[in-house]
C-alpha cells in the first residue's frame, strides 16, 4: 500500500549529481524514455478498459511508490533521482511535472519520505543511451554512500549490460531493486513490477479493474 502524496513543491538544486563525489544513501536511476512509453501504453489501454479519461502520471507520487517498493520508509531521508533520456526528448509527455529543463533538472521536493533531489541528463550522440545508463549505474554501485538503489532500465538488449554490472558488484550491504513490466532473468537484485507504481501514479484504482 502506498502513502497518500503530499503537495509537491519544487525548488532549485544547483549541484550536478553526476559530478558529485558523494551519492545519497538512496538513489533512483531511471530510463526516462522507457517509463514515458510504459505510462502512455497504460493510459491508452486502461482508458479503453475502464471508460474514463486518465490524467498524466503524478511524478512525485510515482517516485514515492518506487522509493517505498525499494525499501525507503517514512522519515528524513534523502533520495537522489537521476533521469537518463534521449537528447531529442525535452519532456516526459505522460508525467506531470515532466519538462526536464524547467520542472525536473536541478529541482527537489520534500514529503513524508524525505527530500527527493532530481537531475536529468540527455544522452549525447557520442554514446548510446544503454552505455550511458550502464556507466551511471556503475558509478552508483561503486560508491560507498549509495546503499539502497532502485533501477528502471529499458527492457531491451541493454538489460544484459545492467545485469552484468550488478553481478560484478561486490558489496553485500547494497540493497538493489529492479523495476520492470515483467520478471527479468535473474541477478543479485530484488524485482518489482513497474506497472503497479505507474498505475498508482495514474490514479487507477484496483476496484476499477474487472
Amino acid at each position: 500500500m502506498y502513502f497518500s502524496h503530499f503537495a509537491l513543491t519544487l525548488y532549485p538544486m544547483n549541484e550536478s549529481l553526476l559530478k558529485s563525489e558523494k551519492w545519497s544513501e538512496n538513489v533512483i536511476l531511471v530510463d526516462a524514455d522507457h517509463i514515458d512509453k510504459v505510462a502512455f501504453d497504460l493510459i491508452v489501454n486502461f482508458e479503453r478498459m475502464i471508460g474514463r479519461r486518465i490524467p498524466k502520471a503524478d511524478m512525485a507520487h510515482w517516485l514515492d511508490c518506487v522509493a517505498l517498493d525499494g525499501g525507503v520508509r517514512e522519515g528524513e531521508n534523502t533520495v537522489q533521482v537521476v533521469f537518463i533520456h534521449d537528447k531529442k526528448n525535452t519532456a516526459l509527455v505522460n508525467f506531470k511535472p515532466g519538462k526536464y529543463d524547467d520542472e525536473l533538472n536541478g529541482k527537489a521536493f520534500k514529503d513524508h519520505l524525505g527530500e527527493f533531489l532530481m537531475s536529468s541528463f540527455p544522452v549525447e550522440d557520442i554514446v548510446s543511451k544503454d552505455e550511458f545508463f550502464t556507466d551511471v549505474l556503475e558509478l552508483i554501485v561503486n560508491s560507498k554512500e549509495a546503499k539502497r538503489i532502485m533501477i528502471i532500465p529499458e527492457q531491451n538488449e541493454g538489460y544484459d549490460k545492467v545485469r552484468d554490472t550488478l553481478r560484478r558488484m561486490d558489496d553485500e550491504d547494497k540493497h538493489i531493486t529492479m523495476f520492470a513490466m515483467q520478471p527479468m532473468q535473474g541477478g543479485n537484485f530484488r524485482q518489482e513490477i513497474l506497472g503497479y507504481s505507474l498505475m498508482s501514479a495514474l490514479g487507477i484504482k484496483s476496484d476499477e479493474i474487472k
